[in-house]
């Protein structure tokens, strides 16, 4: 929109003129309006220029104009008035000017071909219509002719003319058969722009007697047939038959064979023509040439290009054919027939023309009383379109004039107007290859000013942006606008505000202060109006939180979140799109109020998601992307190539990567030869990489498959490769862990891991056996064993070492020479017992053992280590019934020592040594007796305090469990503990060994005391252990304590109490004895020897004890 200008009153320069007609008076397009204001017509539809009509209907010639008052119409035929009064045949629609000429009830379309131009009139000017010419079409008959047959040489060219009759518009010309069926066109035969059919060179299968040229007249909806064509082509191989049946068998006879000729133009003629073509047609350049090869033809442009996009070749490039041609596009066009015996050219010079077009056509002018103004007509054209102006249809210079109208060649400039200066007038551009004709008319009106827009108009915006308030009038003068805010404001001004030509205020960026009521005011010299319209400012829309992308694998489920904040005013609605498209109809896409979930997400879901909020004022969106992944699929089309003895090579087309890039590809490979339907791996290749060469082994036939590998995991296996099986060869490999390990003393046992099926290179698969002793025997004793994995050799001495090895041979050889191990016949059982065992006891829990080692000849084995089992026998400070426990320690290696944990003080201890092989243990050494020395005594086994009065306590305790020596005195010690839990002075007593209980008197009544008591020997105290006890109150509460114990109630408790232990001991007595089984075990562990008690066999593992348990009578 432009903005508001002010008008300059100066009128003495064209150029101010046509500024000037800036400021005309525009008719708003209001229904009402227009049906109030005076205009001069207007013709709003009329039928073509050149108006080509079916005869055999009515002929419609169209005219409708516009205007206040609505016009009267009148026609001129060829140049003079055509009365439609006076023919029955003509009438005129109602309200219209359209003439309907009636030819279906005997007229005819011939009488009334001509010029016809309508003109629509009213009191304020004539308007006229285009020359209209009416021709009825034509389809006339083919003249008959007589058609000779044509005899062609094959090779030859050959042209079959069409020359349809002249119609109206032209036919459509078409090569058919009997048949109506299309003939075949080619490079070699085409149909030409004139209808004509070339055959740049004949063949036999040319033959035939039914070309037939149709031309087709659309307007009549007819079709006319040429007679038929007859063309009969001669090969040279007939003709020669021909000629040998004629002649006798002296005479010389044949036809030369078909010879190849360069090409020669069937059309156009010559070596250059001219073509003439207005702008904006479409220009069609034809070259047909003949020749044998058939010649392939070219287009240039000289000295430039070929229009790109407007260049199109057709008919097999012998037509060029450039769309919407322009001044441009003159010039010279070659085009080139060539084939292999050379080439000929033709050159078109195209020269456009053009028939005139508007550069400025005449504007209507709605102007007031004393107003300039101003009729622009300017067209082009090649020639120079000439320029002539009518007023209501007649000749300017002829007709009546207005002092307020000036001519100046392409402009009408009008001065200070007055309403007798409406007027129509109509520019006419005219050369030689058409017309132009334009009606503006002028239109002076005198008008007080209307407002358009209804009063009260609602307008809504969104907050910081445009508000545009209108204010649509009209008067004559042109008004003058005002803007007021409120209905009393003052007038608004300023850079706040931008005020356009058609009235309307412009708020650039609206706040919630804009809102409220405006006032627009519009005044001419003729009168002044107003009206209101009220403006409420609206919160943004706005989305908050933005779905965002997405990477999800394939059936998983995915979420787009799209959580919005609006005006509370305005209802908003969400929309969803997958890639600027509706959402797909299924039931897997849940929209929610702001979130989008896709259930079981597959391959086709992939795309751009948005979240579109829409309210009746603004809209926004936000998007994001869906990348679904998934495993790769599986290669394809493998193929094996580059096959050689011991390697090949495998290339594969990688499957679909699902969005996610592959990372590798696993090569597997089967031996459909020894392992038919076990895949192994190969080898693995970076996923850039689509082919590996394999390395192969012989006797093996191979298939191969290749899985791809991304980083959602692994594809299915791709189809197997092709079979390819590889010739046999001796093994290149000896079997893998070669071991010689004895069973039995007299044995070696001699094993390995056989080779797998291809490993072997071949058949017959074996393996040669070799042993010899070490460092005894010279040669090697061999022997050849099947396909197995073991082999005994039997009388051998016991562990002795031996080199072993394993060859493979198979039917085509031996493996290289295998490298030897060294192996041991059996073990055997140790012979000879550890001597010299000594023990030093370092305190009353640790004794160190020693011991010499034996000869290594006695171990008969691997020597593993030595045993110590040790027991502990009495404990010196009481003899008591007691279950022995036999503990083990194993030392491994050639160790001569160790250390004994754990030993209880003061306690008679038996030991023994043993050595260990693989085989097992070996004679023990002579038990050997140690003992520990005294330690602190445990803690008392109790400690129990009884008979309470007002100043003594009983104390009754018994001795530690584990003395640890001899005890010699017990230490009491006690101390008061008052109310608040704070400790008085601690008094201490030493009471002998023998005792064992004390009576603490002249104690404090009623209070409590706290003991901590323990046992001593010569080593030092034990652990102590701890009670509290309450001295009574008084006498009275003491007998009230022996009172009880006499009261009848009590006795018969504690009667109770007895009878029901003593039944819980007859019935644990009778389950006890139930089968005889725990005395007599019991029996057997009290007679037992300690020496001969049975030993658990170890089972090789080191560090761990072992026990055993006996019963044994200890002196105390």
């Amino acid at each position: 929109m432009t903005k508001k200008m002010s008008m300059s009153t100066s009128k003495t320069s064209l150029v101010l003129f046509l500024c000037q007609i800036i400021s005309a008076l525009d008719v708003p397009l209001d229904s009402k309006l227009l049906e109030e204001l005076s205009q001069p017509p207007t013709i709003t539809q009329q039928s073509p220029k050149d108006y080509i009509v079916d005869p055999r209907e009515n002929i419609v010639i169209q005219c409708e104009a516009k205007g206040k008052p609505p016009p009267s119409f009148s026609w001129t035929r060829n140049g003079t008035h055509f009365d439609i009064d006076k023919d029955a045949q003509v009438t005129m629609k109602p309200n219209s000017g359209t003439l309907v000429i009636n030819i279906m009830n005997g007229g005819k379309a011939e009488a009334y071909e001509g010029v016809y131009q309508c003109t629509a009139r009213n009191e304020r000017g004539a308007a006229v219509s285009n020359n209209i010419v009416i021709r009825p079409s034509r389809s006339p008959l083919w003249t008959k002719e007589k058609l000779e047959p044509n005899h062609v040489r094959e090779g030859d060219s050959l042209v079959l003319h069409c020359r349809p009759p002249v119609g109206l518009p032209p036919p459509i010309i078409f090569w058919m058969d009997n048949a109506f069926q299309r003939l075949p066109q080619s490079e070699r035969v085409s149909q030409g722009l004139n209808g004509d059919l070339y055959f740049s060179n004949v063949q036999p299968e040319d033959t035939r007697e039914d070309y037939i040229c149709y031309a087709r007249f659309n307007h009549t909806q007819t079709i006319q047939q040429k007679q038929p064509i007859s063309v009969k082509v001669f090969s040279m191989d007939s003709l020669n038959d021909t000629i040998a049946a004629n002649l006798s068998d002296t005479d010389i006879y044949g036809a030369k064979p078909v010879t190849e000729r360069q090409p020669v133009l069937l059309t156009p003629t010559g070596s250059a023509s001219t073509k003439v073509e207005l702008r904006g047609n479409v220009l069609l350049l034809e070259c047909i040439a003949a020749g044998l090869p058939t010649p392939v033809i070219r287009w240039i442009k000289e000295g430039g290009e070929l229009p790109a996009n407007r260049t199109f070749f057709e008919n097999f490039k012998k037509t060029l054919k450039i769309i919407d041609v322009s001044e441009a596009d003159s010039g010279n066009y070659k085009c080139i027939a060539r084939n292999a015996l050379g080439s000929v050219h033709h050159v078109i010079s195209v020269t456009v023309k053009a028939a005139p077009y508007w550069i400025t056509a005449p504007r209507n002018l709605v102007l007031s009383p004393g107003e300039d103004g101003t009729l622009i007509c300017r067209a082009n054209g090649s020639p120079k379109p000439s320029i002539s102006w009518l007023a209501n249809g007649v000749p300017i210079a002829i007709a009546p004039e207005d002092p307020s109208r000036k001519v100046d060649g392409d402009t009408i400039i009008f001065s200070h107007v007055q309403e007798r200066s409406s007027a129509v007038y109509q520019c006419n551009a005219s050369n030689e290859y058409g017309y132009l004709l334009a009606n503006a008319f002028v239109n002076v009106l005198a008008e007080p000013p209307r407002i358009l827009t209804p009063a009260n108009k609602l307008y809504q915006v969104i907050a910081d942006s445009p508000a545009l308030l209108d204010c649509a009038y009209f008067g004559s003068p042109k008004p003058e606008i005002e803007w007021f805010k409120g209905v009393k404001g003052s007038i608004l001004r300023g850079n706040e505000y931008v005020f356009h030509d058609n009235g309307t205020l412009e708020i650039p960026v609206a706040q919630k202060s804009n809102a409220g009521t405006y006032t627009c005011v519009a005044r001419n010299e003729l009168g002044k109006i107003q009206n209101e319209v009220q403006l409420e400012i609206k919160d943004p829309t706005m989305i908050i939180k933005q779905p965002e992308y997405k990477v999800i694998q394939r059936y998983g489920q995915v979420s787009f979140e799209c959580i919005i904040k609006h005006d509370s005013t305005l209802l908003p609605t969400v929309t969803w799109l997958k890639d600027n498209d509706e959402l797909p109809d299924d039931e897997r896409f849940l929209v929610g109020k702001d979130n989008l979930t896709i259930m079981n997400v597959t391959d086709k879901d992939d795309g751009t998601y948005t979240c579109i909020v829409n309210t009746t004022l603004d809209s926004v969106s936000a998007s994001a992307v869906l990348t679904v992944v998934a495993r790769p699929n599986p290669p394809f089309d493998l193929e094996l190539t580059g096959q050689l003895e011991r390697s090949i090579d495998l290339s594969w087309i990688p499957g679909d990567e699902n969005n996610s890039p592959i990372t590798s590809f696993v090569v597997e490979f089967e031996d459909a030869l020894h392992e038919p339907g076990v895949w192994r791996y190969q080898t693995e290749v970076p996923g850039t990489q689509t082919m590996a060469q394999l390395k192969l082994s012989p006797y093996v036939n191979y298939s191969f498959r290749v899985i791809a590998v991304n980083r959602i995991g692994r594809s299915q296996p791709s189809e197997p490769s092709e079979q390819y099986l590889t010739k046999s060869a001796s093994p290149d490999e000896n079997p893998a862990n070669v071991q010689g390990i004895g069973s039995e003393p007299d044995n070696l046992v001699i094993t390995w891991e056989p080779l797998k099926g291809f490993q072997s290179n071949g058949p017959g698969l074996q393996y040669k056996v070799s042993w010899r002793q070490k460092d005894v025997d010279d040669e090697w004793t061999s022997v050849i064993v099947a396909n197995v994995s073991k082999y005994i050799v039997s009388g051998t001495p016991t562990f002795v070492p031996y080199e072993v090895k394993v060859q493979a041979l198979n039917d085509l050889g031996y493996a290289p020479e295998p490298s030897e191990v060294i192996g041991h016949s059996g073990e055997d059982l140790p012979m000879v017992a550890p001597g010299n065992v000594q023990v030093h006891v370092i305190n009353s829990t640790l004794a160190k053992v020693h011991w010499d080692p034996v000869p290594l000849k006695s171990v008969r084995g691997h020597l593993q280590g030595y045993k110590v089992y040790y027991w502990k026998v009495q404990s010196l400070s009481r003899r008591s019934r007691r279950h022995i426990e036999k503990k083990i320690l194993t030392f491994r290696g050639n160790k001569t020592f160790g250390m004994l944990p754990g030993l209880e003080p003061y306690s008679s201890y038996k030991l023994n040594v043993r050595v260990v092989n693989g085989k097992g243990e070996g004679p023990a050494s002579p038990d050997k007796v140690f003992k520990t020395p005294e330690g602190v005594p445990s803690s008392p086994s109790f400690l129990k305090i009884t008979n309470p009065t007002l100043d003594s306590l009983t104390l009754e305790w018994g001795s530690p469990t584990h003395p640890n020596g001899v005890l010699t005195s017990y230490t009491l010690k006690f101390q008061p503990i008052n109310n608040t839990h704070e400790l008085g002075p601690l008094v201490e007593i030493r009471i002998p060994a023998n005792e064992s209980s004390l009576i603490l008197k002249n104690l404090n009544y009623s209070t409590r005391y706290k003991f901590y008591f323990n046992a001593q020997t010569s080593v030092g105290s034990g652990s102590q252990i701890t009670e509290e006890a309450v001295t009574i109150m008084d006498e009275a509460m003491a007998s009230r304590q022996v009172d009880i114990a006499t009261q009848g109630w009590f006795i018969g408790l504690m009667c109770a109490v007895a009878l029901l232990i003593l039944i819980l001991l007859i019935v644990c007595f009778i389950r006890r004895n139930k089968g005889g089984k725990y005395p007599v075990k019991e029996k057997e562990d009290a007679h037992a020897d300690p020496e001969i008690q049975p030993m658990k066999e170890d089972d090789g593992t080191f560090g761990e004890y072992r026990l055993f348990s006996f019963v044994s009578s200890a002196p105390i």
